[in-house]
């Protein structure tokens, strides 16, 4: 099953060689005996009871009716923060939702159950995706415990995606589904060697998502390759009544993104070389540098190197941003949990944490919590005059002003670093990643494997204005097909 693409899936099944029964079947025993035990990885937090009935019943479906459409009888894991009305929980990682069960699923969901998937299960996921504490550890919740770096185990997995993208990493499932409000898609993605595609926000909508704050979130595929990420961005995507800002992607969504796919799709294309990102690690720069050669042999042609106006400039405004969002947002989800949930508000969970604050808080508090607690209302001139700074700083004055510039199609640079120590004393103490100006503007970003560092992946991101998902698909997939560097973990236990 190593490194099964969809589309490989999918000849299998109409050839009769393979079931999704069958291969759910073998999906499931993998999880136990790799996340479970042996390296026990520990990305998947929850398996679905009903996985099995429903593999059956997609394999009865295709007999008699055919298939759906690409992603029939493929078994895929969320993140347990995204809703799912049937036997699983969502509790974003928390003892305080321990139990929760969704009474709708989430729009995401719901779309991608009409595509024919077979949800394996939930993911780990760092708790409250990544916003309970500035001290936090990536991939750490006081539901799910940690979960590790398949490549190299005592390495952090990056938050707050980190189940997924470890379960994909690990061909634990065909694919997954993540998250991101900055980062948490495009960085575990890069540390754990697959491919993560933070969408333009409102392509996906995030109805029955466990939100940190809607001027960034979004969901987004998470994959071995770009092919099946485009797969699962076409089932997820689309307007949705329940979250307004989809009504923006109404002319602007796919049901089928592979169609942008092209092995040649870097002839002719202007990409400019961000600079200001390399530096933190001088190996994984110089597998960029590779890369950027690769690029520049299929016809690309380099800017290098192009600044991004004002970067580094919101950093502060976002995190304010942020926790006033949080505590709107998340107050408005728990608001509608029933009566048998424990909270109903980020007051009653910051009380619980505190009354369990042995299971809840042994590595980290809840500081971002406390803070978020604190801030007023969305009406407040503070936090409109910094949402709208910020945001003017990110897209209009910075991706978009630099592509206009220099006449780009997209900007290129290293995602992240390799993947530093899991450390509970200090927590994350990792230099800032690529993701900020897409997450802020709410632009698209890609990140693809490009090589490795002492085993441990390095991934390489291109970004670009709002909606321009097909571009940065094709000149991915065309990166991919010129320089296929991944390879499946080796599960080593530590550095010598």
């Amino acid at each position: 099953m190593d490194e099964l693409s969809i589309a490989q899936i999918q000849e299998k099944f109409q050839s009769g060689e393979l079931t999704s029964l069958a291969l759910t079947a073998a999906y499931l025993e993998r999880i136990e005996t790799l996340d479970r035990r042996g390296p026990a990885l520990n990305s998947v937090i929850e398996i679905n009871p009903e996985a099995l009935s429903t593999a059956a019943a997609l394999d009865q479906e295709r007999l008699k009716q055919g298939a759906r459409g690409p992603l029939h009888g493929v078994p895929l894991l969320v993140k347990d923060n995204i809703d799912t009305a049937d036997r699983m929980t969502t509790t974003a990682g928390s003892l305080a939702l321990e139990g929760s069960i969704a009474a709708a699923d989430a729009f995401l969901v719901k779309r991608l159950r009409q595509a024919g998937v077979v949800l394996l299960g939930k993911t780990n996921l760092s708790e409250w995706a990544n916003f309970r504490s500035k001290h936090s550890v990536s991939g750490w919740s006081s539901r799910g415990g940690q979960t590790l770096n398949p490549y190299v185990l005592d390495r952090n997995p990056c938050g707050s995606s980190s189940g997924s993208a470890v379960a994909a990493a690990a061909n634990l499932c065909s694919a997954a589904v993540g998250t991101e409000t900055d980062g948490s898609i495009v960085c575990p993605a890069a540390v754990n060697g697959i491919v993560g595609l933070k969408p333009t926000l409102g392509l996906v909508s995030r109805s029955g998502v466990i939100p940190i704050a809607h001027s960034q979130d979004t969901a987004g595929p998470m994959a071995r390759c770009v092919a099946d990420a485009a797969l699962l961005l076409g089932a997820m995507a689309g307007p949705d009544p329940d979250d307004p800002a989809t009504a923006a992607c109404q002319d602007r969504f796919f049901s089928d993104f592979t169609r942008f796919l092209d092995p040649q799709g870097l002839q002719g294309a202007r990409l400019g070389v961000v600079r200001s990102f390399f530096g933190a690690n001088p190996r994984a720069d110089a597998v960029i540098e590779t890369c950027l050669q690769v690029m520049q042999r299929q016809g690309a042609q380099l800017v290098d190197p192009v600044k991004l106006p004002d970067q580094g400039s919101f950093e502060d405004g976002e995190l304010d941003l942020l926790l006033y969002e949080f505590k709107i947002d998340l107050n408005a989800y728990l608001s509608r949990l029933g009566p048998g949930a424990r909270v109903h508000s980020l007051a009653d969970i910051i009380a619980f944490n505190d009354q369990h604050c042995e299971r809840v808080m042994p590595i980290f508090g809840q500081d971002r919590m406390l803070q978020a607690q604190a801030k007023a209302g969305l009406d407040e001139e503070a936090y409109l005059s910094t949402r709208a700074r910020i945001q003017r700083l990110a897209g209009p004055d910075g991706i978009d002003a630099v592509l206009q510039e220099h006449h780009l199609d997209a900007l290129v640079a290293p995602t992240a670093i390799p993947a530093w120590p899991i450390d509970w004393v200090n927590g994350d103490c990792h230099p800032d990643s690529c993701s900020s100006p897409a997450a802020v503007s709410g632009y698209p970003h890609i990140t693809v494997p490009a090589g490795y560092v002492s085993g441990l992946p390095v991934g390489i991101s291109f970004f670009a204005s709002a909606w321009q998902e097909p571009l940065l698909l094709r000149l991915a997939y065309a990166f991919e097909q010129a320089l296929p560097v991944r390879q499946p973990p080796r599960y080593i236990l530590h550095f010598p």
